[in-house]
C-alpha cells in the first residue's frame, strides 16, 4: 500500500488550494492508498533559519513530526501558489527549518558531494497561479517550480518528481474550477 503524504503550502484554509488538496485526498483514499497531509500554516515553528548554517536551532514538535511523516512517506505531493514568482513564505521557512544537513541531505567530509537522504521516494508538485503555464515557463523560467523540484527535493534525492500547474486562477469559472478539481482526484486515484 503506497504511503503518500500531501503538503499544503497555502496559509488560507479557504484557498482554492485547500479544495484541490481535498479533491486529491478523496481520490487517493478511493484507490486504497494511506494518505497523510501536513498544512504548514497550521504548524506551531519558527521559520526564521536564525542563524543561517552557522548553528542548528532546535525543531520544534511540528517539525519534529513532519519530518518523521517525509521520512516515511513513498509518494510526497507539494501543493502551493505561486507568488512573486516564488513559494509562498510559510513554506519557504519550513523548508529552509527541516532540509538539513544529517536530517534530508548529508554532506561528505572533505568533498564538494553529498548523500541524498530521500532516495526512494518520488514526488508531485501541484501549483496554482494566476497567469499562463507556459508565459510562466517561458518568460520567468518556472523559478517556484526549478527551486523545489531541483534545488530542493531532487537535491535530497526525491525523484522522479512530476508537476501539475493550475491556472488561471483569478479568471476561471467554476466550470474549469471542476476540470481542475477531477483531475486531481484522477492523480490522488492513481496515487501520481
Amino acid at each position: 500500500m503506497t504511503k503518500i503524504l500531501l503538503i499544503n503550502g497555502h496559509p488560507n484554509k479557504d484557498s482554492f488550494n485547500h479544495a484541490l488538496a481535498e479533491a486529491y485526498v478523496s481520490g487517493a483514499i478511493k484507490s486504497g492508498a494511506l494518505i497523510s497531509q501536513i498544512n504548514i500554516s497550521e504548524l506551531n515553528f519558527n521559520p526564521n533559519l536564525a542563524y543561517g548554517y552557522t548553528q542548528r536551532m532546535e525543531l520544534e514538535p511540528d517539525l519534529l513530526s513532519s519530518l518523521e511523516k517525509i521520512k516515511d512517506a513513498d509518494h510526497l505531493v507539494w501543493l502551493h501558489p505561486v507568488w512573486w514568482g516564488g513559494l509562498p513564505a510559510i513554506m519557504k521557512g519550513f523548508i529552509d527549518r527541516l532540509f538539513l544537513p544529517g536530517l534530508t541531505y548529508q554532506y561528505r567530509e572533505n568533498s564538494i558531494w553529498w548523500d541524498k537522504l530521500l532516495k526512494g521516494k518520488t514526488a508531485r508538485i501541484i501549483t496554482t497561479m494566476d497567469q499562463p503555464a507556459w508565459y510562466y515557463r517561458l518568460i520567468y523560467g518556472n523559478p517556484s517550480i526549478r527551486q523545489l523540484k531541483k534545488s530542493t527535493l531532487e537535491f535530497c534525492g526525491v525523484g522522479p518528481v512530476k508537476v501539475s500547474t493550475i491556472g488561471i486562477i483569478k479568471t476561471a469559472t467554476a466550470e474549469q474550477r471542476q476540470k481542475w478539481l477531477d483531475k486531481i482526484h484522477v492523480l490522488g486515484q492513481q496515487q501520481k
